[in-house]
């Protein structure tokens, strides 16, 4: 590299005489366009063929899916390996996870440190995303956790202009649309069905929107009452505890003594209708002995009445006891006959 050592003199002449002027900002341009590498033009190759080669050649991971585009436009999906593609500037690759399961957490911050808390525009940590009106008009604390995947690279880059956020904004909808369905003590003590009812809610919806994202599971944290209402909702409880259990215990008297009650009608009911029975029959029975006595009267009327009459007298003197029978012509009696104690009978 030459350089001019007449100007180089003349300015190293100025800066001693005070004036410290720079050299011309041209005159180093041009010199360092003087400057020359050995093998330059082979070097520009290397480096062009080194850049076109790291923009052709991709590799996709084994829980990945490349989505190729062409100036801007969809063209193929590039499945885990090495893959080829046209340089940079014509075709550009964007890889996405689509074996990955994403959590999105609501209502209460992860130990993890991995997680997000939502909160209501303010930023008010008392008044989180998880803070829901029940059916029954009661306030409850609901905190839950979505877990997704993509399942359509396509849908999930170019149907949606940010998926997550359209998860976030439907999860809230659907978990709000089910417990408002539901009472505080549903919340509370049905979160399984609660769950299982915001998912098939919040996969309509995602579907619906084509955003290619498949729910996999929601899980229900610990569901309570605002602290502030703890105490008094507390009492609410005992006291439906104690409702509850007077009424089973009211139904536990009744199912003692109503059978029992029934059962003694029913044995009531059955003599009174044996006793019916009996004499329904006894009646029929002397009816029946009636009339035969009657065709046999009608038939010998003397020696019938005559018969009755001794049959009655047959059954009526064993009845009446010892008897004695005096004369009415007679004046004395013996004095040893005891009568009313040991008389003899006749």
């Amino acid at each position: 590299m030459s350089w001019d050592w007449e100007k180089l003199k003349q300015q190293q002449q100025q800066k001693v005489g005070g004036s410290g002027l720079p050299p011309q900002v041209d005159e180093i341009v041009k010199n360092i366009k003087q400057f020359k590498l050995p093998g330059g033009p082979i070097l520009i190759v290397i480096l062009i063929a080194l850049f076109f080669g790291s923009s052709t050649f991709f590799t996709v991971g084994v829980d990945e899916v490349g989505v190729v585009q062409r100036f801007g436009k969809y063209i193929r999906l590039c499945q885990p390996g090495l893959n080829f593609k046209l340089p940079a500037g014509i075709e550009k690759v964007t890889k996405v996870k689509v074996k990955r399961v994403y959590k999105e957490e609501f209502g209460f911050r992860s130990t993890s440190g991995e997680a997000r808390k939502l909160f209501v525009s303010g930023g008010s940590e008392d008044k989180n995303v998880s803070l829901m009106l029940t059916g029954d008009l009661n306030v409850g604390i609901v905190p839950w956790i979505v877990q997704y995947k993509v399942k359509n690279p396509y849908n999930y880059l170019f149907k949606v202009q940010d998926p997550r956020n359209l998860l976030i904004d439907m999860s809230e909808a659907s978990m709000r649309l089910v417990i408002g369905d539901r009472s505080i003590n549903e919340v509370i003590t049905k979160r399984q069905e609660i769950a299982i009812e915001a998912k098939k809610h919040l996969q309509a919806e995602m579907d619906r929107s084509e955003s290619g994202i498949s729910i996999i599971t929601i899980e229900m944290k610990k569901t309570n009452v605002p602290e502030a209402v703890q105490p008094s909702f507390n009492e609410v409880n005992q006291a439906v505890q104690e409702k509850e259990k007077l009424i089973y215990q009211a139904k536990e008297d009744y199912n003692k003594a109503v059978p029992q009650a029934r059962g003694e009608a029913d044995r009531t009911i059955k003599m009174a209708e044996g006793y019916s029975l009996d004499r329904v029959n006894r009646a029929e029975g002397d009816a029946s002995r009636f009339i035969s006595v009657y065709q046999e009267y009608a038939k010998a009327k003397d020696v019938t009445k005559r018969r009755l009459y001794l049959e009655a007298l047959e059954d009526l003197f064993p009845r009446l006891g010892h008897k004695y029978i005096l004369d009415d012509k007679q004046k004395n009696l013996l004095p040893f006959l005891n009568l009313g104690k040991n008389g003899v009978q006749k």
